[in-house]
């Protein structure tokens, strides 16, 4: 009894492993969807480096993407980490194949090293994306 038990226990574990493995995938930048009813990013890049910016004065960064999947691709939202973050997003449905960008202005009040975050709402898989923004604030002089 405890030998079928443990035969069918082991079994369902297999399983369950198998089917885990089969639903994750990454290469790299690329995101692909596993649902087809799921639009996928394909970003250029997710982190940009401002390197040294001077105080109060305002910087954007472009982030370009191309819709991976194969449903047109909604972004409902983006959100800033903070006020100072700012971002632009295309409104309209991005279809298969197409590309677009997202922008984030960022004005910094405060000297010295920072790191922020932009969270992208849309229908890929997982539902959200992060885009980051990192760099050092000096004194305008």
């Amino acid at each position: 009894m405890r030998k079928h038990l443990f035969l069918t226990f082991a079994f369902a574990l297999l399983v369950a492993f198998v089917a885990f493995s089969q639903t994750t995938s990454n290469a790299g930048s690329k995101t692909v969807a596993q649902n087809n009813n799921l639009a996928a990013f394909q970003w250029d890049k997710t982190t940009h480096d401002f390197g040294n910016i001077p105080q109060n004065q305002p910087v954007t960064a472009t982030f370009k993407f191309k819709n991976v999947g194969k449903v047109p691709l909604v972004i409902t939202s983006a959100v800033g980490s903070c006020g100072c973050t700012v971002p632009s997003w295309p409104k309209e449905p991005i279809a298969p194949g197409e590309s677009a960008e997202i922008k984030a202005t960022f004005n910094a009040a405060a000297v010295g090293a920072f790191n922020k975050t932009v969270s992208i709402t849309a229908n890929v898989e997982g539902g959200t994306a992060v885009l980051t923004l990192k760099g050092n604030v000096e004194v305008k002089q």
